[in-house]
């Protein structure tokens, strides 16, 4: 089915419909821009495409259950720690009605939905990170979260899968975010020791803390095409080296060219290739 729409919308653009629309000509709602080429689509014919763009096969951001939907058997999946919270550790001005916002735009209580679930009848837990609530970035309830489902995911032994969409640590947190990059590192070589798998899958953007922690330490390292991977900003490289930098820098091809991802998979075939991914390594997979 979603093949079958991929093939039916590069059909259309080598037909080259004209699709350059002003801005407020584009109901809002029933259709989407793209942010890469501005090709204008259908938003529910988007959403069966995975959020990929039809005519330049960009890579849109999906929010958490969207992931979770796309990724397991239907029925399979059950969501853990609903209940955290994050509070305002350090009275940051604004920062509790910011959260709340979030909160209501994304059905979401924090930046990550975790949970476990069934791949092709494997199980495994899963943290999503969703860079619709205040970009993803990692404050003490989203290590809090993540770290439990890794500890969850050790304790059925299973393997952990985490998708890191994230802007890095969370200022508004101040230190507290930056333990996060420890507690969930621990944790995950617990996981480890006890010769569990971890699968890391990293999405646009993943960025700062959570990509010098937890999203780099996988025992597989995936990403989609062309995410956008690194600690500190391009700028801030360029003015620090004083050397002008590759086009393609930071992105999940040039990190897969120079060694430090082992595959870009494309969001249609994702699935597939994890549940591939777990039958090779877990022993009493199905």
């Amino acid at each position: 089915m979603i093949r079958d729409i991929f093939k039916r919308n590069r059909k259309q653009k080598e037909a080259k419909i004209p699709s350059k629309q002003a801005k407020n000509d584009v109901p809002e709602g029933i259709m989407t821009k793209c942010p890469e080429c501005k090709n204008i689509v259908l938003t529910k014919d988007l959403i069966q495409m995975l959020k990929v763009c039809p005519t330049c096969d960009h890579h849109m951001r999906m929010t958490a259950n969207e992931r979770a939907q796309m990724l397991f058997d239907e029925g399979t999946f059950h969501s853990l720690d609903d209940h955290l919270k994050t509070e305002n550790p350090l009275d940051f001005p604004s920062y509790t009605e910011k959260v709340e916002k979030d909160a209501v735009k994304t059905g979401l209580n924090e930046a990550v939905l975790t949970g476990t679930g069934e791949i092709d009848g494997q199980q495994v837990a899963v943290a999503i990170m969703d860079s619709h609530f205040r970009m993803g970035s990692m404050g003490s309830v989203v290590g809090e979260k993540i770290t439990r489902a890794v500890e969850k995911a050790t304790e059925l032994g299973v393997p952990i899968l985490i998708f890191t969409a994230s802007g890095g640590a969370r200022m508004q947190e101040g230190v507290l975010s930056l333990m996060q990059m420890a507690k969930t590192s621990v944790a995950l070589n617990r996981h480890a020791e006890k010769g569990l798998l971890f699968v890391s899958i990293m999405t646009y953007p993943t960025t700062g803390g959570v990509s010098a922690s937890f999203a780099s330490v996988g025992d597989i390292n995936l990403a989609e095409p062309k995410a956008l991977i690194g600690f500190a900003g391009r700028r801030v490289i360029e003015q620090t080296v004083r050397e002008k930098l590759p086009d393609d820098f930071q992105t999940a091809e040039f990190l897969l060219e120079h060694g430090q991802l082992d595959a870009v998979v494309h969001r249609e075939d994702m699935k597939e290739t994890l549940s591939k991914v777990i039958r090779l390594h877990v022993k009493e997979a199905k």
